[in-house]
Order: structure tokens, then C-alpha cells, then sequence
């Protein structure tokens, strides 16, 4: 990843990928290298290990994982309000606008991709292009060395696990609906990243194999250990029928014998599926910590 050798000059991030032709600059920019190159990074730091593994817990960290609280809390502060449509309960705006309002002490780039980490606010809808906003947040705090190396493991199995579990309670309070079309860049109607990630912790695990996810009991005594376990434990919770209808292409990957090849699959299909997709990628914005100019792998020699 790029670090930053000197004091940024923050500017207002703004969208730049404008039409389909613009992915392909996307693809060879700055920012898509930190921002993947994070997301590896942090794929290598929770291989084979635990959420409950003791890691690193820094100043920041601390104040991260208090933030999420205290966002918690605005939930109960602002419950849903009485309304005619079954979705999308407009309550969910008033949450917004406190998040609004507490960022602005946050750096102009970095509240930009804080604000909307959570959601939207207009269609009180939510998708796995807020949660690359959220991720942007953190891997901006990694380049910013506000985080650094040693608080890999603990960026996901305490900040990113408390981020779910907070979005986890925005969706079903507030019953916001899936970005897109029903949740078509996600492997559930909402997230992405923490199967990528929880399919790390499960690398050459002795005896959880990628076909026992489908298995409740399973997922009941082992959510707490691994994240995608939870993931399944909360699709389980808010859908009903058999797994294979309503979570097709989770059923599908159930079938793949080791996990390691699940954590490479995912990778893939997260670059293909969510990172190359216009409909998610037009909302990004770009400015002094995630830039889209050209990577340097992809400048030629003079």
C-alpha cells in the first residue's frame, strides 16, 4: 500500500467515475490499489485465527469501537416512526442526519467516506458500495498511520465485527432495503467483505469444512468464533425457506472442498462482481488519500 510520506492537503472528495469507460481508470488508479491491498492485507492478518484471538488494542482502535457504541445507542434515541410502507422506515433519515452532524470534527476526505459507510439516507437503502465506504474509512486511518501494522487482526475482529453488528441493527430496525437490484452485488441482500474475511479465519481449520455452513447447529455453536459463520447465523435469522432458494450463490459456494479456495474465489468474485460493477463503483469519491490517478505498477519508464 501507498503511505503517505508527508501532511496531506485534504480536498472535497468528489465522484469521478461518470460512465462505464471510467471503471477501467478506476482499475488501474491509486486508490483501487490501497483500497484492495488493505482489504488483502487484512485477509493475510486473520488467517486461521479466532475473533476471539487476543490482538492489539490501541488508542484508536478504542475510539473507533466507541463510535460504533455510541452510534448503537442514536438507534434506541431514534426508534422507527408509524408509516404507511412496509420498507424503508423513514426514521432512519433523523439517524443519519446525527451522523451527519457528529463527522464534521473528522477530516473533509475522511467524513465522506464515513457518512456513507451507513446507507443511504434518501432511498434508506444499503449495499456492499457503503460498506466499501466504510472499509475506504479505515484504510484511509491505515494510510493516515492513525493504524498501523500491528492493528491488522483487531481493525477486523473488533472495529469491523462492531460495524456489523451496528449495520446488522440499522437493517432490520429501520427495515432498509438492499441497494440495487435486491441486493445483486452482495452474497446476501447487504455485505460482502466479511466472508472474505471470515473464509481466512477458516483456512486449514481441522475439522469446519465450507459444506458445514449450511448446517444451523453448526452455525450456532461456531458464530461467535468466525465471522462468516455470523453472516449465515443473521441471513438464517432474517430469511426463511431452504438455504439454497433464498441464498443461492451461498449455497453454490458451500459445495467447494477447501477454504482456502472459497477465500481466493471470494476475492475474485468481489473484484469482478462489486469493484468492477459501474452501478456500485459511480458512487465512490475520490480526492487527496484515495486518488484516481494512475497506480504506479501501471506507469511506464520515461
Amino acid at each position: 500500500m501507498a503511505n503517505l510520506e508527508q501532511a496531506p492537503v485534504f480536498a472535497e472528495p468528489k465522484r469521478e467515475i461518470l460512465n462505464r469507460n471510467d471503471v477501467v481508470k478506476w482499475e488501474k488508479s491509486q486508490a483501487y490499489s490501497d483500497y484492495l491491498g488493505f482489504i488483502l492485507t487484512l485477509n493475510d492478518a486473520v488467517k486461521g485465527k479466532k475473533m476471539s484471538v487476543d490482538c492489539s488494542t490501541s488508542e484508536a482502535l478504542m475510539k473507533l469501537i466507541t463510535m460504533l457504541e455510541t452510534m448503537d445507542t442514536w438507534i434506541d434515541e431514534t426508534p422507527p416512526i408509524d408509516q404507511p410502507q412496509r420498507f424503508g422506515n423513514k426514521a432512519f433519515r433523523t439517524w443519519c442526519s446525527r451522523l451527519e452532524e457528529g463527522g464534521k470534527g473528522a477530516s473533509i476526505e475522511l467524513a465522506a467516506y464515513l457518512k456513507d459507510g451507513f446507507g443511504n439516507k434518501t432511498r434508506i437503502d444499503y449495499g456492499t458500495g457503503h460498506e466499501a465506504c466504510f472499509i475506504a474509512f479505515l484504510c484511509c486511518l491505515f494510510k493516515l498511520r492513525v493504524l498501523d501494522q500491528s492493528d491488522c487482526a483487531s481493525i477486523v475482529f473488533r472495529v469491523f465485527q462492531r460495524y456489523l453488528e451496528l449495520m446488522r441493527r440499522l437493517q432490520s430496525t429501520y427495515r432498509m432495503e438492499p441497494a440495487g437490484s435486491q441486493g445483486v452485488w452482495g452474497l446476501d441482500d447487504f455485505q460482502f467483505v466479511p466472508f472474505i474475511w471470515g473464509s481466512s479465519q477458516l483456512i486449514d481449520h481441522p475439522s469446519l469444512e465450507p459444506k458445514d455452513f449450511v448446517k444451523s447447529s453448526v452455525v450456532e455453536s461456531d458464530h461467535l468464533d468466525y465471522m462468516f459463520f455470523g453472516c449465515i447465523k443473521f441471513i438464517n435469522e432474517m430469511k426463511s425457506g431452504p438455504f439454497a432458494e433464498h441464498s443461492n450463490v451461498l449455497w453454490g459456494i458451500s459445495s467447494v472442498k477447501i477454504w482456502d479456495k472459497v477465500n481466493s474465489g471470494l476475492i475474485k468474485m468481489y473484484k469482478a462482481e462489486v469493484l468492477s460493477k459501474f452501478p456500485v463503483i459511480q458512487h465512490f469519491v475520490f480526492g487527496t488519500l484515495l486518488s484516481l490517478e494512475e497506480a504506479e505498477v501501471f506507469k511506464k519508464p520515461l
